[in-house]
Formats: structure tokens, sequence, C-alpha cells
């Protein structure tokens, strides 16, 4: 019979491995899952952020999903990546969202490629959002983040992950549960759309593209543990 894990707060190494903290928390240590979460923050908040294309609704995304991971503990196998285990979660939580609030099936999946004409038509809209070339560094990275979620629903997390986040194409097929052809035809058909509407200013701005903070991982730590210490206990 599982009995309810006792909240352990004991310090430990910010080098252990994922392995260690999820065995950690798994047995209801919330220092260990506070590493998990800091640790993967950034990959799970872009992963999210480009299927729901809103900072609020992905900090949302992202608190209910590692909850979700943190009462799944117990399922998962050391010989996964802790990484794409969280990935798949935090997509399968985003994507729900998406299908409440259209009222349809959406999946990454697929496997009917955009056409080339409505990707393009979609990349087209807005052309005076282009700034000046003199314009501010910051001006060009909120450009390139308008810009990505203009991307069809096919390709834009397959170049959150790959280009914005540097997954491998191993990794992002594992993880979206894509052939990898697929994943290096849809990255690459993504880049194209985004240079002829970005052109030199696209490699720019590429490291600042929704940039995470520390205030904004902060935030989403203290949210989820909040939620365990109030009595969410992982599932065994």
């Amino acid at each position: 019979m599982h009995t309810t894990p006792t909240l352990q707060l004991s310090g430990l190494p910010d080098d252990a491995s994922d392995a260690d903290l999820a065995a950690r928390a798994a047995q209801g240590n919330a220092q260990a899952f506070a590493l998990i979460m800091r640790r993967h923050n950034r990959l799970l908040f872009r992963t999210a952020r480009s299927i729901l294309k809103s900072d609020a609704d992905t900090e949302e995304a992202l608190q209910e999903g590692y909850l979700s991971a943190w009462r799944a503990l117990g399922t998962f196998r050391q010989e996964a990546r802790l990484s794409t285990w969280l990935v798949r979660i935090v997509i399968n939580e985003a994507l729900g969202r998406v299908r409440r609030r259209a009222g349809q099936v959406i999946a990454l999946d697929t496997g009917q490629e955009v056409g080339a004409m409505d990707a393009e038509a979609g990349m087209e809209a807005n052309p005076d959002e282009q700034p000046e070339a003199a314009a501010a560094r910051t001006e060009m990275r909120r450009l390139m983040e308008r810009r990505i979620d203009a991307l069809p629903e096919a390709f834009r997390t397959v170049f959150v992950l790959r280009a914005v986040q540097e997954l491998s194409v191993e990794e992002v097929a594992a993880a979206l549960g894509l052939a990898e052809a697929t994943v290096r035809t849809r990255f690459f058909r993504a880049r194209g759309l985004l240079r002829e509407s970005l052109s030199r200013e696209m490699d720019f701005a590429m490291e600042d593209a929704f940039s995470f903070a520390g205030a904004r991982c902060d935030r989403i730590v203290a949210h989820v543990l909040a939620n365990i210490a109030a009595g969410a206990p992982p599932i065994p």
C-alpha cells in the first residue's frame, strides 16, 4: 500500500544526475523535484509556448505539466531520458488546452504536410512589423518570436526544439513521436520560411528568442512546490 511521502528539503548537489533526482523525487523529495524543474524549465517553457503562443497560457500549462509529472514519477523508467519524458507530458498538456479552446484535434505527428502556398501566405502577414535596419536588438527578438508564432503548427514545435533549444534530430523525433526524416524536413522548411521573412536579422536575434527570465523560473517552481506541499503525492 502506498503512503503519502513526507516532503523532504535536504540539500542536494546541483550536478546530481537526472536519474538520481527522479528517484529521490519519486520518494517525495521536493528539493530534488525543484532541481529537476530548474534544470528543464527553459526547454519545457519553450516547448509549450511553441504550441500555445502565449506566455501566460504557457506558464499555466507548464505548472500543470509539472504537477502531472510529480504524480507520475513512480512510472518513470530510468532507461529513458527524463527530459524527453517531461517534454511529452508538457506537450500533452499544451495540446489538451488547444483542443479544449478550439474544439478540434491537433496532432503533431500528422503525416500530412502543410502546403507551401498556405505556409508562405501565413508568413506574409503584418509586413509592417519588420523593423528598420537600425532597430534595437530587443525589437528584433520580439519580431523573431512573432515570426516563429506565425509558423504552421506542423513546423513550429520542431523549429523551437531544434533551433532555439538546440536539441538533436534524434531527441526531437523521440519527443514528438516523429520520424527523423520528418523532423529534418520540417525544420529546414521552417528555417526557410523564417529566412524569407527575416533575412540576415534572423540569426542575430536567435539566441534571445523566448528568453526565460529568472523571475519566471522562480515563479513556476514556487507555484508547483506550493501545490505539492498542499498534497499532491507521486503515484507509485
